[in-house]
């Protein structure tokens, strides 16, 4: 019987010099900015910096521009597991385009570095860039037009899915420190956030041979992305231990928390529910008993539920006084 290669289920090759090679290539999906092509969703790239050459994806769903209230803003993390393959891909793309028209939002989707090559926290670092990038345009009058024209600056959200959801939480603890005006971020939006740990949690033990992300590729993931000399009791995975980070939580704008039953992480990310419970945060959390880790890319109808619990979530926030929300800036 041979032996499990985590490497070879999320089909990377380890080179003799530690670097990594992905054995799988996708390509690059074209966006659509004419309004004149018949598109109902357009989309365009924007470079957001130039010295890192991180760029974002917009998509502007056309419909929705002939309406006199602008679109809500959402922000996108793309799930991963850190190390897979970039958000310009083109199953990512139809997805996207199909939320924006769903929900509608103007979308950001932020195509951050993936590790090894680069670390946490550059991930998290990718996504202030990209909030700085949207600060800059509602302050230019020579901003992005799709931004001037359409996007409501004060109805932004986060928002992101496995090693994404992570991403949203540990910038939304960074944007305390942040001056956002004049954005107001609402909501924080976690579909199935990766978190882990040194001690084995209950699911992580049941599931220990799920087909998608088995116990050694979460090992091995963390691996490849914490810092050097770190392990999986550092704050960007396991935020549950104290640390300073705890108490920039209480500050966090409502959050949703989605997650399954048969979700090797399903434990992490109830713990993480009680953690922000226990600070004071609003939280809507929804965990379907029956379900595994990200079913919702194989399951039309449970990807349908996803997006109408993120649009509830996002009408909630915008409808019942939460779009009020403003972040109490902790004293210096």
């Amino acid at each position: 019987m041979s032996k499990f290669n985590p490497y070879e289920h999320i089909n990377m090759q380890l080179n003799p010099d530690g670097t990594i090679t992905r054995l799988i290539s996708f390509p690059t999906a074209k966006t659509n900015a004419d309004p004149s092509s018949g598109e109902p969703i357009l989309s365009k790239d924007v470079i957001i910096n130039t010295e890192k050459n991180i760029k974002c994806r917009l998509y502007l769903p056309l419909k929705c521009t002939s309406n006199v209230k602008r679109l809500p803003i959402l922000f996108y993390f793309h799930g991963c597991s850190w190390v897979q393959f970039s958000a310009d891909n083109p199953a990512l793309h139809l997805e996207r385009q199909w939320t924006a028209g769903t929900l509608p939002a103007l979308i950001i989707l932020v195509l951050y570095r993936l590790a090894p090559e680069s670390r946490l926290p550059s991930q998290y670092e990718d996504g202030e860039d990209a909030i700085r990038w949207l600060k800059e345009q509602v302050s230019d009058p020579n901003g992005d037009k799709w931004i001037k024209e359409y996007g409501d600056s004060s109805r932004c959200f986060l928002s992101g899915s496995g090693n994404g959801g992570n991403i949203v939480f540990n910038l939304g603890l960074r944007t305390v420190d942040m001056d956002l005006d004049p954005l107001c971020i609402v909501g924080l939006v976690m579909n199935q956030p990766l978190f882990g740990g040194k001690q084995r949690s209950g699911s992580e033990i049941k599931f220990a041979t799920d087909q998608i992300i088995p116990l050694p590729v979460l090992d091995l993931v963390w691996e490849l992305a914490l810092p050097k000399g770190t392990d999986r009791d550092h704050r960007y995975c396991n935020p549950m231990l104290e640390g300073p980070h705890q108490d920039k939580i209480k500050y966090l704008p409502p959050c949703l928390v989605l997650g399954f039953g048969m979700d090797p992480l399903v434990d992490r990310q109830q713990e993480f529910v009680e953690m922000l419970l226990n600070h004071g945060v609003k939280v809507h959390a929804h965990f379907d008993e029956v379900g595994f880790h990200r079913v919702e890319i194989l399951d039309a109808r449970r990807r349908v539920q996803l997006i109408n619990s993120i649009k509830q979530f996002m009408n909630s926030q915008l409808t019942n006084g939460n779009a009020s929300y403003r972040r109490q800036v902790p004293n210096s």
